[in-house]
């Protein structure tokens, strides 16, 4: 039974952590070009958040898939 109730904790926290990530693409491929735009702001400064972004979606989804692993 607890490694049950153990299991359904893991998938909160992959969801979770999926859902992060998934509006971080979200910002980084929708929300910051729409706003450098708005802003005025160069190519680069763009590129160089939309990087930002991404590989901070990347970090909170594989760390949930390390925790995963662990348990």
């Amino acid at each position: 039974m607890s490694q049950q109730l153990a299991h359904t904790e893991i998938k909160k926290n992959n969801n979770g952590a999926l859902l992060i990530g998934t509006g971080l693409v979200v910002a980084s491929m929708i929300l910051v070009p729409a706003l450098a735009t708005r802003l005025g702001l160069g190519a680069s400064l763009t590129g160089a958040l939309r990087i930002a972004l991404m590989k901070a979606s990347s970090r909170a989804v594989s760390s949930a898939t390390d925790v995963s692993k662990a348990a």
